[in-house]
């Protein structure tokens, strides 16, 4: 029998990020804090910078470290670091900069000096630790559990205290349902009355108020309702809107285990083009209850600008993630806890557990004895923090850690023999993806296109470009000979002519050796889109190992239409994730549909991706069908009521 679902919890425990500080570590610090200067203390506890980070999950054991080289043309690149047996023993990398801005620079090769070259790289570094603690809230804010009541059928010395409505039922009466409809047994020993919770499809109406309004009350969040037109509608109050918001939830939760985590975990793709790009939008910051007043005006923005990362399947627009980029579980509490016992303060980014959180990695502590800070710096620290808890609950992380995490959680999802990747010129996500995708890269079995676009063009000048391209394509072909009238043949053999003449990789020669270096040498796409005009393309892998044919093969794919899709749906079906409205007085943007808390953000944004994959259907040349069916994870459409009432 299925059980009644919830939703996951942190004391589940469904990942275990084992901490890379041991015990007696964490006493060794406690005595150097006062001793040394915070400069002092962070180079000497700086070790967890090149350390693997263990958790486990499902029963496996995974090993995460990230800080090496993320230039794909760099021999270092995605190695971890090494100590050489040569003279000086000089290692792979060194740590460099000054303050928070530490990198990681690449040192020559001390052994192999003909054999590919180092590039003098620097690459940001990222605590390893962090990155563990970003996967686990993904994991968990995706994930439900069965529910598990711990039932008492009977009172005490009972002499049917083994019998239970579930091996026994003819030793129970059955009255009815309870009050939040759920089964009433009763003992006919003792007498005693239990409540049995419902099974999954019994669950509709369990503990549900209104429950005949959730298809509707789903229609309305997917078609740009606000919130507070939809309780006038269905009358009912806000507390009831986001019990149904959280229903629904679940139910995509359930829906999505069955019908795309397993489904994917027996397919096999060959080759997959995956499109990935950060939505933007702001969040509300207001005063929690009792915080109101002239007092604390200007203590902090009215609006927290917020990320959203979303992946999508080229061709298919399938949207395998989309994740906010705000913890909304963490408290400055659980960072003042962690910072006064790992002395979090004088450590390096790198070394936080906290450091995926920008402003708050470590909570402000009264200086040591030899601390280089003053207590009035320290107090200045103190008040901006206290201020920012007198805000919502939750706080922003940094893009970088989550799109790591979204990253590695679609590598463990999506079974593939080579990745594409196109993404936009985002240094977050491109240093994310050099990282996750980094034994890939190097094997030459990912590669990574960049997909720029002019957004300051006008709509008229995007149409001009658009005609102006398939004029412009059809001449070429007329006078290069070709018959035939397809434009997307047409842009292949012009891409192909082209590409034996331009690379997007320069031949550097030094020392007497030669190697290949990222040339920055875009070009622009052949096909170009009636809403965007041009486009521009560029790869940062090596792809010279390829023919031209074949690179003309995969540039012509080079496209980002997957997520702006899904972000239009956004944009035009979520109240709460819509563009700005203009003020009436025309002096700015007003953010009046924006939600208070990130959590309904991404509670609507999974019930958006699943009803977008896997209801709403789309037509392309002779075929009709949903990303979920273009994909092959589905054979029909489903219907809102499919999910919600799991028929």
């Amino acid at each position: 029998m299925a059980k009644l679902k919830r939703l996951a919890i942190k004391e589940d425990n469904l990942v275990n990020v084992h901490s890379p500080v041991s015990m007696a570590e964490t006493a060794e610090r406690t005595k150097d804090y006062e001793l040394l200067t915070p400069k002092q203390f962070g180079t000497k506890y700086k070790d967890l910078l090149f350390k693997p980070t263990e958790f486990t999950w499902n029963g496996n054991i995974y090993k995460i470290q990230y800080n090496h080289c993320s230039n794909p043309y760099c021999k270092w690149h995605g190695l971890p670091q090494e100590r050489f047996e040569t003279k000086g023993k000089p290692s792979r990398y060194k740590l460099s900069g000054t303050g928070t801005d530490k990198t990681i620079k690449c040192n020559p090769d001390p052994i192999n000096l003909t054999k590919g070259a180092t590039l003098d790289c620097h690459a940001i570094t990222l605590s390893n630790w962090s990155i563990a603690q970003e996967i686990e809230r993904l994991i968990r804010i995706n994930s439900i559990q069965d529910v598990e009541p711990d039932y008492q059928f009977h009172k005490d010395c009972c002499i049917a205290e083994d019998c239970t409505p579930f091996n026994e039922p003819k030793a129970f009466y059955k009255r009815g349902k309870s009050t939040g409809k759920s089964q009433r047994w009763q003992c006919k020993t003792c007498k005693k009355f239990t409540n049995v919770l419902p099974n999954r499809k019994q669950s509709i109406t369990y503990n549900q108020k209104r429950s005949d309004i959730l298809l509707w009350f789903t229609k309305l969040l997917l078609s740009r309702v606000p919130i507070t037109r939809t309780c006038e509608l269905l009358e009912i109050g806000r507390g009831t809107y986001y019990d149904k918001l959280e229903f629904v939830y679940r139910r995509c939760l359930e829906f999505l285990e069955r019908h795309e985590t397993k489904p994917l975990q027996n397919m096999q793709f060959k080759e997959i083009w995956l499109n990935t790009d950060k939505m933007n939008y702001f969040l509300n910051n207001v005063r929690k209850k009792g915080m109101g007043g002239s007092q604390y005006d200007d203590l902090e923005e009215s609006q927290f600008p917020t990320n959203v990362v979303i992946t999508a399947d080229l061709f298919s627009r399938y949207v395998f993630r989309s994740d906010v980029a705000f913890d909304w579980d963490i408290s400055l509490r659980d960072i003042a806890l962690d910072t006064v016992l790992l002395k979090e303060d004088h450590l390096n980014e790198f070394a936080k557990k906290h450091a995926r959180i920008p402003k708050y990695s470590h909570y402000p502590m009264p200086p040591s004895k030899n601390d280089t800070q003053t207590y009035v710096e320290y107090q200045a620290e103190l008040d901006k923090i206290e201020h920012r808890a007198k805000y919502i609950d939750g706080l922003h992380i940094n893009s970088t850690y989550t799109t790591i995490a979204h990253y590695w959680l679609i590598k463990q999802l999506v079974k593939a023999s080579e990745w594409r990747f196109v993404t936009d010129k985002d240094n977050s996500l491109m240093t994310s993806l050099y990282r996750v995708f980094a034994k890939e890269i190097r094997l030459s079995d990912a590669h990574h296109f960049l997909c720029q676009t002019d957004k300051t063009k006008s709509r008229k000048q995007a149409r001009e470009e658009f005609v102006q391209a398939r004029v412009d394509l059809i001449n070429w072909g007329i006078n290069s000979g070709y018959d035939t009238k397809s434009l997307r043949k047409l842009a292949f053999l012009k891409l192909e002519e082209l590409f034996h003449t331009h690379q997007f990789h320069k031949k550097v020669i030094s020392d007497g050796s030669s190697h290949y270096e990222y040339a920055d040498n875009p070009i622009e796409h052949p096909l170009a889109t009636i809403d965007r005009g041009f486009r521009w393309v560029d790869c940062t892998t090596d792809l010279s190992s390829f023919e031209p044919k074949d690179i003309a093969n995969l540039v012509l794919n080079v496209n980002d239409n997957a997520t702006n899709t899904f972000i239009q749906h956004i944009r035009r079906r979520l109240s709460i994730l819509e563009r700005p409205l203009t003020t009436a007085r025309g002096d700015g943007k007003s953010y009046i549909y924006s939600n208070f808390n990130p959590k309904y953000a991404q509670m609507a944004l999974t019930i958006l991706r699943t009803y977008y994959n896997f209801c709403l259907a789309y037509k392309t040349k002779e075929t009709v069908g949903t990303p979920a069916q273009r994909l092959g994870i589905a054979k029909k459409r489903f219907d809102l009521k499919e999910i919600i009432y799991m028929q």
